[in-house]
């Protein structure tokens, strides 16, 4: 098994990553995939299997708190969990690469491209991001309320199996008209999540929530592409991937008609496909953009 060590916990126990490195050794470019809340790097499983076949080195890796990788008590703030991520980068000697950035992975983004600058990157990905504030202020009257964050935290705490269960149904956008997953997939989902530690599934719906990306997403100047689903009620595109689109100068964007949160499954074959093509055309010196821009359906 892969591991990076990124540090060492609040009572000095070492805090060890662990990453999946896949692809051709001559790959002609590197993409490090960032998991959402509370899955782990399997989530990326297509993704993982696929953009090899497009020449593309894939390196995915557990969060700290969950799948694989250690489980410190502490160390779920945005700016520990940046640090993780350039460990990552500083360990395995990445150059060039493309940041892709799940749900809460869109965080880890945004905050590393202005905690460590950009260091390593050549572009980044934000897919159904919570970026750039989930919750509801003063200065973000059109987020989410606090008290409904509170609820997750509540049901956690409660029946963590159960409140995943009701979770990964809206996270896939399963109801009485639509199934778009099986119940073995919805089931292997939840066996991800129950692996992860339940206090950094708590911890991280503070920091997923409550955390203010606007001026970080300001210091990205790297090509940017955000990917987001239309019926998402885990992250609502108005709140989420469209004000991060605003917020990145010449980013591009594209919309999935019908998608759900978890469109990394729902909409594998597209994202895969859309994910190689941006990577490819900003794989050379110029770093020309890829122009992915609009609505899309499956």
């Amino acid at each position: 098994m892969s591991y990076i060590h990124a540090g060492q916990s609040a009572n000095g126990q070492p805090v060890n990553l662990y990453y999946q490195d896949w692809g051709p050794g001559n790959a002609h470019s590197t993409v490090v995939l960032i998991h959402g809340w509370p899955l782990s790097h399997e989530m990326f499983e297509y993704q993982m299997t696929e953009l090899p076949k497009h020449d593309i080195r894939c390196v995915a890796y557990d969060r700290r708190g969950f799948g694989k990788s250690s489980k410190p008590w502490e160390g779920y703030d945005y700016d520990t969990l940046a640090d993780d991520l350039k460990a990552l980068l500083d360990g395995l000697d990445l150059q060039d690469v493309t940041l892709v950035g799940f749900s809460m992975g869109g965080g880890e983004i945004a905050r590393y491209m202005s905690r460590h600058r950009g260091a390593r990157v050549r572009s980044v990905v934000f897919i159904g991001a919570v970026t750039p504030v989930m919750l509801k202020s003063d200065s973000h009257a059109d987020g989410i309320e606090r008290g409904v964050f509170d609820e997750m935290i509540e049901g956690i705490k409660k029946d963590r199996a159960d409140f995943l269960h009701g979770f990964g149904r809206n996270f896939f956008g399963v109801n009485f008209i639509s199934h778009p997953v099986s119940d073995s997939a919805l089931q292997y989902y939840q066996m991800l999540a129950m692996l992860a530690s339940p206090k950094a599934t708590i911890e991280c719906v503070r920091s997923f929530s409550e955390t203010d990306f606007r001026q970080d997403l300001t210091t990205i100047s790297v090509p940017a592409l955000v990917i987001h689903g239309d019926a998402d009620q885990i992250v609502p595109f108005e709140i989420s991937g469209q004000r991060t689109h605003q917020a990145i100068p010449n980013a591009q964007i594209v919309v999935y008609e019908g998608a759900p949160h978890g469109l990394f499954f729902t909409h594998k074959e597209k994202l895969t496909n859309d994910l190689a093509a941006f990577i490819q055309a900003n794989a050379t010196a110029s770093g020309q953009s890829y122009g992915i821009v609009g609505r899309s359906s499956q």
